[in-house]
């Protein structure tokens, strides 16, 4: 059905934020659109507040798992099975947007015929100290990037796309999705977005019309305190070398910049987790990798006087 979306909840013990998240998706100005609520057997009063929304005109299907799925991409998976729509809306649990970001990502979408995916700038907030960060997906008020372009501008060597939330794609290009996405925990929207991007261009709106929660809850919130998140990317980088088609300059690029990134991370990690992660990394990286990383770890404690723990790793 042209132009009609399909809005995919997938929720896992978010009650406390449940019915922000429904009314800020019923409340859009483009109501051309379904809702299909998912719950992965919350241990929490979800279904109390997801039953409010039985008899919605707008709700075509409320499903409830017997048994926890373990990924919430397994979720994405049956919610887009389900859609009927053009258009396909993942809407995180934890978010909220602006009642305009549907109208303005469809409008967008609609000036360029062969747009297949398009996204907005985020905000990010912060539950424990009610502080907003801005997360800037362009600094223009919209941006167009062809097909073959961007994993490279905005995929590499992080994934640009920072919220699920943010995104609407074509449902056509999902049967052409592999199901390598729905195996990871934390970086199958990563390799979902790439494999979507590489059959048809991009759309980019500036306006911050998606607000992403960062709280105790979250799953991913845990996943990065015990570190599951690099070997996820990492196995992610390699499947775009392998599978995607990335340069091996871009790889190699890549992986450095994600271990530096974990080697300055001041996140309060689990114990343990340090030294677990860094012999990960030092399984992949390549004696080219190790002296790069090394100049640009010299560079920093002159220009900037940063003291990285692991320095003397690579001067022994």
């Amino acid at each position: 059905m042209k132009n009609l979306v399909s809005i995919i909840i997938p929720n896992y013990n978010h009650a406390p934020y449940l019915k922000q998240r429904i009314d800020s998706v019923l409340g859009q100005t483009f109501q051309d659109f379904e809702v299909i609520i998912l719950d992965d057997v919350s241990p929490d009063n979800s279904k109390e507040i997801i039953e409010q929304y039985r008899s919605h005109p707008k709700v075509s299907h409320i499903i409830y798992n017997k048994e926890n799925s373990g990924s919430t991409f397994k979720q994405w998976k049956k919610g887009i099975d389900l859609a009927r729509g053009e258009w396909v809306w993942i809407a995180e649990s934890d978010d909220w947007c602006e009642n305009t970001f549907l109208e303005n990502l469809i409008n967008l979408s609609e000036k360029h015929p062969s747009v297949g995916l398009a996204y907005c700038s985020s905000v990010f907030f912060n539950e424990s100290d009610n502080s907003l960060t801005p997360q800037i997906a362009t600094k223009n008020i919209s941006e167009f990037i062809l097909s073959n372009e961007f994993i490279h501008q905005k995929l590499i060597p992080f994934n640009g796309i920072v919220n699920a939330s943010a995104v609407i794609f074509k449902k056509a290009l999902y049967y052409n999705v592999s199901n390598h996405y729905t195996s990871f925990k934390l970086a199958g929207d990563w390799i979902f977005w790439a494999e979507i991007s590489q059959m048809a261009d991009v759309a980019i709106c500036g306006k911050f019309l998606n607000y992403f929660r960062q709280h105790d809850i979250k799953v991913s919130m845990n996943s990065l305190k015990n570190g599951f998140n690099y070997k996820e990317e990492i196995d992610t980088l390699k499947y775009f070398k392998s599978t995607l088609g990335i340069s091996e300059e871009a790889y190699n690029q890549s992986l450095v910049k994600q271990y530096l990134r974990f080697k300055y991370n001041k996140f309060p990690f689990n114990e343990g987790v340090i030294d677990r992660t860094e012999k990960l990394f030092q399984e992949n990286l390549s004696l080219y990798q190790r002296k790069e990383i090394r100049k640009i770890d010299l560079k920093n404690k002159l220009e900037y006087k940063y003291l990285p723990k692991f320095l003397k790793l690579f001067f022994k």
